[in-house]
């Protein structure tokens, strides 16, 4: 079998480390790897299938004899860096925001459209977590009903802003557990000195604001979803309104998805098409109180859905609730699995 040559940046983050267990996992056919971070990760070394890595500066040569880049170091370095990963002849698949919109980069879901990956001219764009797992869930729906309309709440956990707001989280709760009358009203803030990673404190608390508001009182996590959604469907007339929230979950992102179809989807339609679906699980006996939950999508592969019901105030509505760890899927599966379809296709 062939092998590869892969370069991480970012190999020292969150879904840094996820890229390295699934790449071992999964038996991927690496030949060398290459560890790239930042000045501060400098000198430090990580084991991957046995062996030590040294970790490296990232540089516009860190790129020489590299057949495939795994980047997740952000949206600034991916643009900074990436042209010289292409000029040195690897292909980069970005988790960052950087190239998702750009009209000559696809953005691509293995389970959704594959197909686009053949398209690449050197850089193929990771979608947004949030935007993964919804349309792995609502590409066999739109498949058999064309969807029109989607409405998605999405609760989206604190690892999905790196690990300095895990910590963030931790901590606050930490903090609170020792308070001696923390179930009195008024007693369940934490100081203002600690929070400095969200806009607000995250325990015991939900925060309807994910990015920067935009000048639509949209916030850019909200956006991404709307027309990211749109490029990968390849269907520029889907609407989609999203309201996205950072809840004090630590992995694992789920969705509240309501869509409207032209072509009537009953609930149980529904249930036997995602049954069928590649990289879906279905979760649905609510008469047991089964249902997807934050917890049981942590470390997991799957998209799970379920809490499958029929919309009764539209003709052709349905609600899904969509659970999926975004680490994972979200992030750095969803790569990896880009990089088996481009070996498997020898594109």
């Amino acid at each position: 079998m062939k092998k590869y040559n892969v370069a991480i940046m970012g190999a020292t983050g969150a879904v840094g480390s996820r890229f390295l267990s699934i790449l071992e996992e999964r038996d991927f056919p690496v030949k060398d790897l290459c560890l790239l971070a930042s000045e501060r990760s400098q000198g430090k070394e990580i084991t991957f299938s046995g062996k030590k890595y040294p970790v490296r500066v990232l540089g516009h040569g860190s790129f020489k004899g590299v057949d495939i880049v795994l980047a997740s170091a952000g949206a600034s370095r991916s643009l900074e860096f990436l042209p010289s990963a292409v000029k040195a002849g690897a292909v980069s698949i970005d988790n960052s925001s950087a190239f998702r919109m750009d009209k000559d980069v696809p953005l691509v879901v293995p389970e959704v459209n594959a197909h686009a990956i053949k398209r690449h001219k050197g850089i193929i764009a990771n979608p947004n977590c949030s935007t993964i797992q919804m349309v792995v869930a609502l590409k066999p729906l739109h498949d058999y009903g064309h969807i029109k309309r989607i409405v998605v709440t999405t609760y989206q956990s604190v690892s999905g802003g790196g690990q300095k707001k895990i910590f963030e989280l931790a901590a606050q709760t930490e903090a609170l557990s020792k308070v001696k009358d923390f179930y009195r009203e008024g007693r369940h803030t934490v100081k203002k000195d600690a929070i400095r990673e969200f806009p607000h404190q995250i325990a015991f608390n939900l925060i309807p604001q994910i990015d920067v508001f935009l000048d639509n009182g949209y916030t850019k996590e909200e956006m991404k979803m709307v027309n990211e959604t749109r490029k990968i469907m390849e269907d520029p007339g889907i609407m989609v309104s999203a309201t996205c929230i950072r809840v004090p979950v630590v992995y694992s992102h789920s969705e509240s998805v309501n869509i409207e179809t032209e072509k009537k989807i009953t609930a149980q339609k529904a249930r036997e098409l995602l049954s069928k679906a590649p990289g879906v699980k279905v979760v649905d006996d609510p008469a047991k109180s089964l249902y997807p939950m934050p917890l049981d999508g942590e470390g997991k592969d799957d998209t799970f859905v379920g809490r499958i019901r029929e919309d009764e105030s539209v003709k052709n509505g349905l609600n899904l609730w969509v659970v999926s760890d975004n680490l994972r899927k979200g992030a750095a599966l969803n790569a990896v699995q880009i990089a088996e379809c481009l070996i498997d296709a020898d594109i």
